[in-house]
């Protein structure tokens, strides 16, 4: 006759551990999701800037960005239907400032990099996310990613040339650094307050709109129908997917964070750069590139 037992019961605290370990591996999985959103999105904006040039050097940069914005806000209306009946006063508020947030940071980016070699501007104008990473910081230790990430972009801002870029260029990516780091703040605030892309459908009719005098006005009223047709394309890749792109990220992780993942974008622009418009890359400027990309890894896996 066989010996029945009992089945040991599990070492105390082993249900807890199990727990604990299932959770932990939870947020890493969704922050890496998110990061993988962020560099899908920088690689759409900075590849569809290097795409823009032939045409902004044909039509102008005010009148063909605020085509492509146009573009945007018309396709992700008809997609979304925003329920604009419904908004409180504070909605449109948020959904506005936004929206002119990516208005001004949009211009001043691609009137940038017009003047300046693309892999400089997008070095300037990661400052507007260095800036929102660093007030981020809660822990003394976790400055070493912000701080990583700047040295890789000094590194990057640096050709054959030296430092020097023109003023205006320079004076234009600096614009877009401030806009950059206040769509950040308000881009994770307007995600929560809408449900699904309704915000961003309303931010992009508001960006379109704030853009529209600088389009007209550079047009002189005429539209040629070759620049609506080569903007459709390029309203894809910037700004409609990388602002949704963007937007679902900033729902799953800390803007610190984010601020800090967008060091890898001057290297996705010295890249694109590189590729597309054949500007040179320096060994200094690959060294760059691969701090920041250490300081993306770090703020994804060790950052608190």
């Amino acid at each position: 006759m066989k010996k029945m037992t009992l089945a040991e019961p599990p070492p105390p605290g082993s249900a807890l551990r199990s727990s604990a370990s299932s959770t932990g591996r939870k947020p890493t999985r969704t922050a890496g999701n998110a990061a993988l959103l962020c560099v899908l999105s920088m690689s759409s904006v900075q590849f569809g800037a290097a795409l823009s040039a032939p045409t902004m050097n044909t039509f102008g940069s005010f009148s063909t960005t605020w085509i492509r914005l146009s573009w945007a806000a018309i396709v992700l209306a008809l997609i979304v239907r925003p329920k604009i009946h419904t908004y409180s006063r504070s909605h449109w508020f948020a959904a506005g400032s936004l929206g002119v947030a990516m208005a001004g940071m949009t211009l001043c980016f691609f009137l940038a990099i017009q003047r300046i070699p693309l892999g400089l501007a997008v070095a300037i104008d990661f400052l507007g996310p260095l800036t929102v990473a660093t007030i981020g910081v809660r822990r003394m230790r976790a400055l070493i990613w912000p701080l990583l990430a700047l040295a890789g972009v000094l590194l990057l801002s640096r050709d054959r040339a030296g430092w020097v870029g023109e003023p205006l260029g320079v004076l234009l990516a600096f614009g877009a650094a401030t806009g950059w780091g206040i769509y950040i703040v308000l881009m994770k605030k307007t995600g929560a307050m809408f449900s699904g892309l309704e915000g961003l459908s309303v931010s992009l009719i508001a960006a379109a709109i704030a853009a529209m005098p600088f389009g007209l006005l550079q047009s002189g009223g005429h539209i040629p129908l070759a620049q609506v047709g080569a903007t459709a394309g390029l309203a894809l890749l910037v700004p409609l997917l990388p602002y949704a792109l963007e937007m679902v990220a900033l729902r799953h992780m800390p803007a610190s964070s984010f601020g800090i993942l967008m060091s890898v974008e001057p290297a996705i622009g010295a890249l694109a750069g590189f590729i597309v418009l054949h500007q040179p890359m320096t060994a200094m400027q690959l060294a760059g590139m691969f701090l920041v990309v250490c300081a993306s890894i770090g703020v994804v896996v060790l950052a608190p």
